[in-house]
């Protein structure tokens, strides 16, 4: 087992397991929903904040997921011109572009931490509930780590595949 097998399994490891964290936010999603829509329609009695909850919920799902979806390849890719190239130059775009994605997400994991300080020094909060935004910013930005070296990972395998070439 070389070290890229060995980083590509920490990877895959780490971004499993905050994808459970991103599955948690969304079943919280499901049941506030089902709760809020329930009680507001039958006793006329929402659920205070739900929409707070919602808003940090689907930024829990969406970021904690990502790596996974990233592994899984679950996300959006364009590829119809891509697939009429040489197999080296297909290569070499993948390369540029995983290279892009990884100095995407660097920059996206940085500014979310001077960000979330930013909040946590403000005091910003939910409008109705009152949560602070700051734990969940540093969360997103944690979150988007493992995105940040599955990227990395997958530049690394696809520029020794140029190298080879």
């Amino acid at each position: 087992m070389t070290g890229l097998d060995k980083f590509e399994k920490f990877n895959r490891k780490v971004s499993m397991a905050m994808e459970w964290v991103g599955l948690v936010a969304f079943i919280l999603m499901m049941l506030i929903t089902t709760v809020d829509v329930i009680g507001a329609k039958l006793f006329l009695l929402p659920v205070f904040g739900s929409l707070d909850m919602m808003m940090l919920a689907q930024l829990t799902a969406m970021t904690f997921s990502a790596a996974a979806a990233l592994i899984l390849g679950r996300h959006v890719q364009v590829e119809f011109f891509v697939l009429l190239l040489p197999r080296w130059v297909r290569t070499l775009v993948d390369c540029i572009v995983f290279f892009l994605g990884f100095v995407f997400f660097t920059i996206i994991v940085w500014r979310l931490f001077l960000y979330s300080y930013d909040l946590q020094i403000e005091g910003e909060v939910t409008p109705t509930a009152r949560i602070p935004f700051y734990p969940f910013g540093y969360g997103a930005a944690l979150a988007c780590v493992p995105v940040c070296l599955v990227y990395l990972s997958l530049f690394t395998e696809s520029f020794l595949k140029v190298l080879k070439r």
